[in-house]
């Protein structure tokens, strides 16, 4: 099992951070202020700090805060802290603008995203886009009628090996889909997985590959 530090202190944050923690890693959590964890501490055990001491400790990593954040927050993690590790990229680049019919709006162009922005930013860091296609109370065991598919991408194998493992482990079946270009096309699932939540109120799904 592995180290793993959670970067945000969110519904997201704390739903991987518990879930890995089940699952038998163990667990940090990182918020700007480590004092809005303390009941979160004491009711699972998991020790919360502040970003950089989070990202110094961790074998890996996992990025969970705001999209317009998320450049920011391993800043402040220090991207030597996380030099050849695994980041989990769990965001998407949702912008602040209200949905239109159900859609939300992005800060990306169809031809990028967010995941490929972090990337070139911290190009030390392997990245690998994952979790952000789904709510909060369905990325571990999700209780659904058949097997979800998680899809995933980034550059680096053997980071993505470990993503596989963990999919696996909180009950999904995985599609790697390839390099850190092919996050243009599953980020915008975000998009597509919203519209019915906002239009019917209806959280409780997540997306299937079928294969022939």
């Amino acid at each position: 099992m592995s180290k793993f530090g959670i970067l945000g202190s969110g519904e997201v944050g704390q739903t991987l951070a518990a879930g890995l923690n089940a699952k038998g890693h163990e667990v940090k959590i990182a918020s700007r202020q480590p004092s809005k964890l303390t009941d979160f501490t004491a009711k699972t055990g998991i020790a919360s700090g502040t970003f950089a001491d989070v990202a110094r400790w961790a074998e890996h990593a996992v990025l969970a805060v705001k999209g317009t954040a998320s450049i920011a927050a391993i800043g402040e993690a220090g991207p030597d802290n996380l030099r050849g590790k695994l980041v989990i990229d769990a965001t998407n680049p949702i912008s602040d603008d209200p949905p239109q019919d159900g859609v939300l709006h992005f800060f990306t162009e169809p031809n990028s995203s967010l995941l490929e922005q972090l990337q070139a930013k911290y190009p030390d860091v392997h990245f690998v886009k994952c979790f952000n296609s789904v709510g909060s109370d369905l990325m571990v065991d999700p209780k659904l009628s058949v097997q979800p598919t998680m899809f995933y991408c980034g550059n680096d194998a053997k980071a993505k090996t470990t993503v596989r493992t963990v999919l696996e482990q909180f009950g999904w079946d995985p599609a790697d889909m390839g390099s850190a270009k092919s996050a243009r096309a599953i980020e915008p699932l975000c998009l597509l997985w919203c519209i019915p939540g906002f239009r019917e109120n209806t959280w409780n799904h997540a997306f299937k590959l079928v294969r022939g």
